[in-house]
């Protein structure tokens, strides 16, 4: 299967708070649903480059990455989710980009399904990439 319109490949940042929640945008599209910070490769774009632009672009913000947590196989989009654990650099605040109206810091409780298996997998990182299908 090769990288084309069919099948899509995004990066996702994990990014938390002090009180260890889990900063979360509303999307001002489609189903206007809550998310991690990052989105969708461009050709030719490394996961790393794709988080970091993803992030100046939805955030206004720089981040720093820490960490590779785990890969996982939407079903529903065809598509493979890089998600890493990163924080934002230096201090400032956040700038939405007009793709989202809100953000705010979720407990693991308040995620949905598929976020809350994806956000513990990265908070309790042991070392080992983790990956599954949702």
């Amino acid at each position: 299967m090769g990288f084309d319109d069919t099948y899509k490949l995004s990066a996702h940042a994990v990014i938390a708070n002090e009180a260890g929640e889990v900063l979360q945008l509303r999307a001002t599209y489609a189903d206007k649903t809550w998310g991690l910070p990052g989105g969708a490769l461009d050709l030719g774009e490394t996961i790393h480059e794709a988080l970091h632009r993803e992030c100046r672009e939805e955030l206004g913000r720089e981040v720093v990455i820490d960490y590779l947590s785990g890969v996982y196989y939407h079903r529903v989009y065809n598509s493979h989710v890089f998600i890493f654990r990163a924080h934002l650099k230096g201090r400032g605040d956040i700038v939405l980009s007009s793709e989202h109206s809100d953000f705010d810091y979720f407990p693991l409780k308040d995620l949905t399904p598929v976020q809350r298996v994806r956000v513990q997998h990265c908070l309790q990182f042991n070392g080992e990439v983790q990956s599954a299908k949702f």
